[in-house]
């Protein structure tokens, strides 16, 4: 199967899961999952939330940020990847001046 985000319509989200500022992204979405393209904005956060049902991956393509994991700081960086696995809780913040961009997969289990 191929995704092909240029052909994708990117979004704004404002206050993902509670949290600050907005986020841009590019999804692909169906039953056993989700991959997501994502800017989070200069002093944006994806508020804390659980994972019930599966592990969410997030690889760092550019910017600075910070996850909190299960109450664990990770500071976050390009080449970087956080994991929060199923049952586990997180949120991700952007600590940096340009956006925190982020490939996200998300597998249901």
């Amino acid at each position: 199967m191929l995704i092909d985000f240029n052909k994708s319509r990117e979004i704004t989200l404002p206050g993902m899961n509670n949290g600050t500022g907005t986020m841009s992204a590019k999804m692909y979405m169906d039953e056993q999952g989700k991959v997501i393209i994502s800017s989070l904005h200069a002093g944006g956060s994806i508020g804390l939330h659980r994972h019930e049902t599966s592990d969410d991956i997030n690889y760092v393509l550019s910017g600075k940020g910070k996850a909190v994991c299960d109450g664990k700081e990770e500071y976050l960086s390009a080449g970087m990847c956080h994991m929060c696995k199923k049952g586990s809780e997180h949120s991700i913040m952007n600590i940096g001046d340009e956006d925190l961009v982020l490939l996200t997969v998300v597998t249901e289990r």
